[in-house]
């Protein structure tokens, strides 16, 4: 297809909010440069401060994760990949309650949960924790749905932050060694706007 030039410009462009995909309606421009209609983007931001094309979070995103505990303890038990240092074992605790109404059944009854996780007490390792510290705090790791493992409906389950489970196995049973096991994490994480930066 041929562009026709007048006097040797470009015709203007019209931009397409992402959104509604229709002509973009009092312009709004975020500093990830994606731009949208503004009664669009502020609607979209009251549920999740991010720009839908890129991911990009501006200001804190809060999860609707239960009520519970992370503790950290350190094993001499040396995690497959990492027979140079300590490992990290995170225990997550929730008690038994009823969803809010952030949850997909307010009012419904929800099981006690309890998850243990393993990270190499190596430097970067020590970087997640940090990075899961302040996820946790932000009430994103866990939700309240449906397991993907049982099938059961209202329960708590795993909030797309994949953690290890296992000690060993390998990737395919949530275990090490996983030479990008921590990389990825850190993605899953950013993707949440959990940075060290933040």
């Amino acid at each position: 297809m041929e562009t026709i030039l007048k006097d040797g410009v470009l015709p203007e462009c019209t931009e397409e909010c992402a959104i509604c995909l229709d002509k973009i309606q009092g312009k709004k421009s975020l500093k990830c440069f994606h731009s949208f209609c503004s009664e669009c983007i502020d609607s979209l931001f009251k549920f999740k401060p991010a720009c839908p094309i890129c991911n990009t979070y501006f200001g804190k995103y809060t999860g609707n994760q239960p009520e519970g505990t992370m503790t950290v303890d350190r094993s001499w038990q040396r995690l497959p990949g990492y027979e140079h240092c300590e490992t990290l074992v995170i225990q997550y605790n929730f008690p038994a309650g009823i969803q809010g109404p952030e949850h997909p059944n307010p009012g419904v009854r929800y099981s006690t949960t309890s998850r243990t996780a393993f990270l190499p007490a190596c430097e970067e390792g020590e970087k997640v924790l940090r990075l899961l510290r302040k996820a946790f705090d932000r009430r994103l790791i866990f939700t309240v749905g449906r397991s993907v493992t049982t099938g059961l409906n209202n329960v708590i389950t795993w909030n797309d932050i994949h953690h290890k489970t296992n000690i060993q196995g390998g990737p395919q049973c949530f275990g090490y060694p996983d030479p990008d096991y921590l990389s990825r994490v850190q993605e899953e994480l950013r993707l949440k706007g959990v940075t060290e930066d933040d």
